[in-house]
């Protein structure tokens, strides 16, 4: 009868326990949302043209001036928008590759995206001259892709590991990049462009590109809260997940298919930014602990906020009415992360999830 009672007891001890867990998470995550309902008005109401938040509300009524119509829903609500969607697909990513590697310091562009992006963004160029913003997106979609495809055949095969993914993602990205390198020395063009791809930026993209990365974005959110549950069996090994009755090769498969969609997405869309894949999930890690489920949801919403006030900096850092220029946000976003990131590293321990 005591040993029944003990058992009782432990059990509700157990549950109270994850209960309260559980409940600092939520918290977590209502406190992200809050931030990222402030990173939203602040994208909106900031920039060389400031708005107040009254003149928002007014414009997004219906009752505003030509100018305060053209600067919210031609300017600032698309960029807005795409910020959002890159920045949780980023984040989000970043999660995957991490828990699927159980390396906390891996980031997404271990597929290659990044790479083969790179490389078919400067090839378009060096081929058919200086173009938009689309052509960019478009081959920079399609060379990520191609890359992703390459490291999945080399370091999958019948048998290949995770392990050997990475090592198959370290070595074709290394020779992509050479590629990139020796294309961009030998044309001018070429150079100018990646100069300014290569950084990230949010500037000039309009809705109708939100409107095209905004389903391969979802279906890749929605293939990674999926398999959220069975990459946690992972962590505990392959044996005692596959006793769970996880499926591993095709877990891993569907880990690896969002991750590509996501990054390949946001890459094509704004350019490689890959600060964001590492520090945001490594920073919900360290808030809400090691549950993949509670660092997806953390990350999707902590993703958008990093960007979006990177973005906002970006824009008003160096930006003079004689000198409209924007910083590129990747810039941003990696300076004003950094310290954030390195003081966690040294207030944590960082080891093998």
């Amino acid at each position: 009868m005591s040993v029944t009672l003990e058992r009782a007891g432990a059990s509700r001890t157990m549950k109270s326990g994850r209960n309260e867990k559980n409940g600092r998470r939520i918290t977590w995550l209502i406190i992200f949302a809050v931030l990222l309902g402030v990173s939203i008005l602040a994208s909106l109401a900031i920039g060389l043209k400031p708005l107040s938040p009254e003149t928002i509300v007014e414009t997004l009524a219906g009752h505003s001036t030509p100018e305060s119509h053209a600067i919210i829903f031609e300017q600032r609500i698309p960029r807005t928008l795409i910020g959002i969607a890159c920045g949780a697909a980023l984040a989000v990513a970043g999660s995957l590759m991490q828990s699927l590697t159980r390396n906390p310091l891996a980031e997404p562009g271990l597929m290659g995206v990044n790479a083969g992006a790179a490389v078919a963004v400067v090839l378009t160029v060096v081929l058919f001259g200086v173009l938009g913003i689309w052509q960019y997106m478009i081959a920079a979609a399609i060379g990520g892709a191609i890359a992703a495809t390459v490291v999945y055949t080399l370091g999958r095969g019948r048998d290949g590991s995770i392990v050997k993914l990475a090592l198959a993602g370290v070595a074709t990205s290394a020779a992509l990049a050479a590629i990139t390198q020796g294309l961009i020395l030998s044309n001018q063009d070429a150079l100018d462009e990646f100069r300014v791809w290569v950084t990230g930026s949010l500037e000039g993209r309009d809705i109708s590109i939100a409107q095209a990365i905004a389903p391969v974005i979802l279906v890749g959110l929605l293939v990674a809260f999926f398999v959220a549950p069975s990459i946690n069996a992972l962590s505990m090994g392959e044996e005692a997940a596959i006793s769970l009755g996880v499926r591993v090769y095709q877990t891993q498969n569907l880990t690896l298919l969002a991750v590509t969609l996501l990054v390949g997405a946001a890459t094509a869309a704004i350019g490689p930014i890959s600060f964001v894949g590492l520090a945001v999930p490594f920073v919900v890690r360290a808030i809400m602990g090691n549950d993949v489920r509670w660092v997806n949801y953390g990350s999707a919403l902590l993703g958008p906020v990093w960007l979006l006030m990177s973005d906002v900096l970006a824009r008003v850092l160096m930006e003079t009415p004689e000198h409209p220029h924007e910083t590129q946000v990747g810039i941003i976003a990696t300076l004003a992360g950094a310290p954030l990131f390195l003081f966690l590293m040294t207030r944590r321990k960082v080891e093998a999830l």
